[in-house]
């Protein structure tokens, strides 16, 4: 190996190393964990947006048929699409209101929603104070092939929150316009019988629950781009750590 002068002190002091040890560490596997979880999120999502493609089907192609059910638990044959029942269990019930599992759709779409941009806002403000304190590591000549890596880490779950935003204010809209739609069966046969506004509404709410999916996918994606910069910057920081104090002290860089 041969030394070649700096530009400036060599390596970080040994206090700023156990902090980048720290973090290459610990924020590595915490990523692990955001590089898969959005995409388990992104399914379920297209679930719920096939369920109301599949009911806007049905309603845009059948007519509906007056009720007179023997029995109030009745399966709404109009109503009812077997795909929408098969994926998320929506069954619409002659002498019943709206399908409990629709309620609990839209429920989740506002609760997901919140925890998305609730944790996008707090990950922004994060990546702000990151960017901030990766000016420090910028006169270390030992670190200065590995400052596009770290700020490519910081860039990448900026990013990643700012999808995260988009994607909860994506949901949020979208159970804003469910929320137009009365799912009574005795409603929904009489919009249905006029001018449907419901499989309308339907189908743009699933375009934008599509588009939140996406969203989370992409999201995922730049985070699992950190995998292999978190490895390059650890074996870096450990190997700066078992250097001699002299070495670290002469501001020299090796060139293997």
């Amino acid at each position: 190996m041969e030394e070649t002068a700096g530009p400036g002190p060599g390596s970080p002091p040994p206090a700023l190393l156990d902090a980048m040890a720290n973090l290459a560490r610990f924020h590595r596997e915490h990523e692990q964990f955001y590089a898969s979880a959005p995409r388990e999120q992104a399914v379920r999502l297209q679930r719920d947006a096939r369920t109301l493609l599949a009911l806007a089907d049905r309603w845009s192609a059948a007519r509906p048929e007056p009720a007179s059910p023997l029995n109030p638990f009745e399966g709404a044959d109009d109503l009812t699409a077997p795909v929408a029942l098969q994926l998320n269990g929506v069954l619409f019930m002659e002498g019943q209101g709206e399908p409990v599992e629709l309620a609990h759709l839209k429920r989740d779409l506002v609760r997901t929603a919140d925890d998305l941009r609730a944790g996008a806002g707090w990950l922004a403000t994060v990546m702000q104070a990151s960017w901030d304190s990766a000016a420090a590591l910028l006169d270390f000549a030992d670190l200065a092939d590995l400052l596009g890596e770290r700020h490519r880490i910081i860039l990448n779950d900026w990013q990643a929150a700012h999808l995260s935003d988009l994607a909860g204010r994506l949901l949020q809209r979208a159970a804003d316009i469910l929320e137009r739609v009365d799912l009574r069966p005795v409603a929904l046969r009489a919009d249905l019988a006029e001018e449907p506004v419901a499989p309308r509404r339907f189908y743009s709410a699933a375009e934008l629950i599509a588009r939140a999916a996406d969203l989370l996918s992409e999201s995922a994606a730049l985070v699992h781009d950190n995998e292999r910069r978190w490895r390059v910057f650890r074996a870096r920081v450990a190997r700066l750590t078992d250097l001699p104090a002299a070495h670290r002290s002469r501001g020299t860089t090796d060139q293997e």
